[in-house]
């Protein structure tokens, strides 16, 4: 036989990327990037400052491409995680798989991290300009085969130095958002200062505002107005001819390409005209132009920062410290440099550090900010906490099991970034039109030169004509329409336990018409409840109980515990039972307080020749309405009947009146008998059911919706669960459900809550409106303002000068960005009552069925 070579799981990795100024900065990093050996795929994210890259582990590194980026004229400093949520006790993993399978690479929040190689790398301590390429022997691969806890801090300076240390004025590729936003003004006020002293001397200001103002030094104002211009032109202007050229190097259009054109073209003709002479010239044209685009910038930037609000606080939900016990003493250390096993002590109102299980004390624990959980969880001995929780009451000893990027926080974030940096169809249709929209512009600008030359215009006329459509045609609000949007609302969904691993998973939960809910572990509990307590005539109800939950102490049978917790909680004095006797299939037998005690089934009670007698009839009602019944007999009588069912979530019911109030239609989906789960039904309001299906074929009726016409969504938890969820047209995972489960869904809720899928759905339904309205308002835009710039309606006195242009063009990308923050301010109702907070629920005994049902 030959040999057999599987070919390797690719890896995602999301990359922080300095320098990305404009919406179409994605196009050159893309073209920069998609054919470097081992590149699979590359979405650039210039909102995020990030890059989301999924490249084939045995031919490349994320050092490899973190040279690549830098290589095409931007800063990064590896991955887009903050230096305290890394591992530095990772050793490089080549073969690492980010989603723990074969599967899709960007599976679910609980894969791991790809590489240790993909932790912040430190940039050069000397100031690097975007063009020059960093020496390669910085970037080899697995440059770091080992990291020691002394890294840690290395690592945390690192990526301190890369998002907030300003390199110069000319390093712009280096800085933060923040950094480049106060760069951007910077550049602004220049231009604004010299623009102005420029349009005081123009023959605008002499024609518009009477000014007649003395040139300095007896020169001519045309020469004194270049003398102006040079600050604006060789300092604020830069940045657009620096983007230029990334762009034509990497066979691209973009904005910078049409800004670029349009301040060069006139400055470069009004030096032709003064060193010729003298003429009519458009220094002011040429400056203001670049005042306005930079004020547009700036804005923009600074309202672009806000769509990340939500990684950011995700990041910052982590602290910078932890309490670890070492040699029984304490020792206060980094977060980076804690390690798995390592004992942390977490006292009340402290933040619990990494991932890890209770050993010691009890607390109650606020989740809210990872899971959107509003009430505090008990946490006991060997109880699961999560990493950035905060402690408020007692104190806890905790063992750390997750550290560094395998902690739930940084693969939340890293998930997040994932969402926010992919395209949904709709985008990449934006881009498309967006590269060709840039074409138009400068082929538009031609004709309109050509056009007006023809009709007897002066060439300063029509050249003016040509840099105004090529101003106001900037695909620039175009390209942000969408990932603003996504971005906005990917982190609206983090904040609230909802997580989407893609843009189209956002945009499919706008779309959906039914949502299919699997019943057990997602609609219930998934364990069962005792629901009713019907003792014999003659028989005291708590006594029996008593009885029963003594033999049931000595069970570890599911059932045989809700019995015990059901007696706890009712006050009930549980006995102590002796000669326990388990019998297989039918229950257990024990005596208690001198009294032969029989639990069990009715084959029990059968074998033992108990006759059920009035029993009978109480038991045949309970098991038709779904109760799985447990019989007691006392000395050989029948004394009572214990009616158990799966209870459903205390927000089950809500989250079907959600679903209504959206108009989606809601379909429960089950392998229990038709009986049971139309009881539950009818008592959530459900429309639809089906019931008596076997897990493998729950795909098979999600197809048959699908047929129907509808988008169909499938919420589930289990194993039986995953075809069914890769089937469906959006597939939901409970955070509480399998691995297998969260791996094959497009949305992770965090919470075993059903309320949150209508949350899910609200959102996705508010980021597509976002979304439409950008678009329509991107592309309404430019049909508008091209003729007139272009001079169409030029006989009527309607005409566009540059610096106008630039006004309106800016103004669109910033409206755009605006809108699609007013997301943040979407509705999203929370369910009424909380499952956890709420604590075990009780009812009294009953007949009615109105409570429960059996497993799937």
């Amino acid at each position: 036989m030959g040999d057999t070579t599987n070919s390797p799981t690719p890896a995602t990795t999301v990359l922080h990327v300095g320098g990305q100024l404009r919406a179409s900065s994605h196009g050159v990093l893309t073209a920069g990037l998609r054919h470097r050996p081992g590149v699979l795929a590359v979405e650039a994210n210039p909102v995020a400052q990030t890059a989301t890259v999924t490249y084939d582990p045995t031919r490349t590194s994320v050092a490899d491409l973190r040279a690549w980026v830098r290589d095409c004229g931007y800063h990064c400093s590896g991955r887009s995680v903050p230096g305290h949520l890394c591992d530095p006790m990772s050793e490089p993993r080549a073969h690492r798989r980010v989603g723990g399978s074969d599967s899709d690479p960007s599976a679910h929040p609980h894969s791991a991290a790809p590489h240790a190689d993909e932790a912040p790398i430190a940039p050069d301590s000397r100031s690097e300009h975007p063009s020059t390429p960093a020496p390669r022997s910085e970037h080899a691969p697995h440059a770091h085969p080992e990291r020691t806890r002394g890294d840690a801090d290395t690592v945390v300076r690192s990526r301190a130095q890369d998002s907030g240390t300003h390199h110069g004025g000319h390093d712009h590729a280096s800085m933060s958002m923040d950094s480049m936003a106060r760069d951007m003004r910077n550049r602004f006020l220049v231009a604004l200062v010299f623009s102005t002293l420029v349009m005081l001397w123009s023959p605008m200001a002499t024609h518009m505002l009477g000014l007649h103002l003395p040139v300095p030094f007896g020169m001519r104002a045309d020469i004194w107005m270049l003398l102006l211009s040079l600050p604006v032109i060789f300092y604020s202007s830069t940045i657009f001819f620096t983007g230029a050229v990334r762009a034509l190097k990497a066979h691209t259009l973009d904005m910078m390409v049409l800004v670029s054109v349009g301040i060069g073209t006139g400055w470069l003709y009004s030096l032709y005209i003064t060193l010729t002479g003298g003429g009519e010239v458009f220094y002011e044209a040429a400056t203001m132009l670049a005042t306005f685009v930079l004020l547009g910038h700036w804005f923009e930037m600074r309202a672009r920062s806000g769509a990340g609000d939500a990684v950011t606080s995700l990041l910052d939900l982590s602290p910078p410290k932890a309490v670890v016990l070492r040699d029984g003493e304490e020792v206060e250390v980094p977060t980076a440099e804690v390690a798995v096993g390592d004992v942390l002590l977490v006292r009340p109102g402290s933040k619990i550090a990494v991932d890890g299980t209770v050993l010691d004390g009890s607390s109650e624990v606020d989740e809210s900010m990872v899971t959107g959980e509003s009430l505090p969880v008990r946490k006991e001995p060997g109880s699961a906490v999560i990493g950035a929780t905060i402690n408020t009451t007692g104190s806890l000893r905790v063992e750390a099991t997750k550290v560094g990027s395998d902690t739930a926080l940084a693969q939340i974030v890293e998930l997040v970034q994932q969402a926010q940096g992919s395209k949904a169809p709709g985008q990449r249709l934006a881009d498309r039109a967006a590269f060709w929209l840039t074409l138009v512009a400068l082929l538009g600008s031609v004709t309109t030169l050509v056009v007006w030359l023809l009709l007897g215009a002066s060439v300063s006329k029509a050249l003016l004509f040509a840099i105004t459509v090529v101003v106001v045609t900037c695909p620039d609000a175009l390209g942000l329409a969408t990932p603003t949007a996504i971005m906005v609302g990917t982190g609206l969904g983090a904040k609230r336990g909802v997580l989407f691993k893609n843009a189209t998973a956002l945009e499919d939960a706008a779309r959906i018409d039914v949502v299919v809910l699997d019943k057990t572990g997602t609609l219930t509990k998934g364990k069962p409840e005792v629901t009713d307590v019907v003792a014999a005539h003659g028989v005291d109800t708590d006594r029996v109980l008593a009885l029963a939950a003594a033999v049931e102490l000595e069970s570890e049978h599911p059932l045989a515990q809700a019995i015990v917790e059901y007696a706890k909680n009712h006050d009930v004095h549980v006995l102590s039972a002796k000669e326990f006797q388990n019998v297989p299939g039918r229950g257990a037998v024990a005596t208690v307080d001198g009294q032969r005690v029989l639990v069990g089934n009715r084959g029990l009670l059968d074998h033992e020749h108990v006759d059920l007698g009035e029993l009978a009839t109480q038991r045949d009602t309970l098991a038709a309405a779904g109760h799985t019944a447990v019989l007691v007999a006392v000395d050989g009588t029948a004394a009572a009947v214990i009616a158990l069912a799966d209870a459903p979530r205390p927000t089950s019911a809500d989250a079907v009146s959600a679903l209504h109030e959206l108009g989606v239609g809601v379909v429960m989906l089950t392998g229990d008998n038709r009986a049971t789960a139309e009881r539950i039904a009818a008592d959530l309001g459900i429309d639809t059911v089906i019931a008596d299906v076997l897990p493998a074929d729950k795909a098979d009726r999600v197809a048959e919706l699908q047929r129907s016409g509808k988008k169909v969504a499938m919420v589930g938890d289990g194993v039986n669960d995953a075809p069914a969820l890769a089937r469906a047209d959006l597939g939901i995972a409970i955070g509480a459900g399998t691995d297998v489960a969260i791996q094959t869904a497009d949305v992770v809720l965090m919470r075993s809550d059903p309320f949150t899928v209508s949350t899910a759905l609200r959102i996705g339904r508010g980021t597509v409106r976002k979304e439409r309205q950008n678009l329509f308002w991107a592309v309404g835009y430019n049909g508008i303002a091209l003729p007139i710039a272009a001079g169409v309606f030029a006989p009527w006195g309607l005409t566009m000068r540059p610096e106008i242009a630039a006004m309106a063009m800016s103004g669109s990308s910033l409206i755009v960005a605006l809108n699609a923050l007013h997301l943040k301010r979407l509705s999203l109702p929370t369910a009424p009552t909380s499952e956890r907070g709420e604590g075990v629920r009780h009812r009294e005994p009953s007949l009615d069925g109105s409570v429960g049902g059996t497993a799937d």
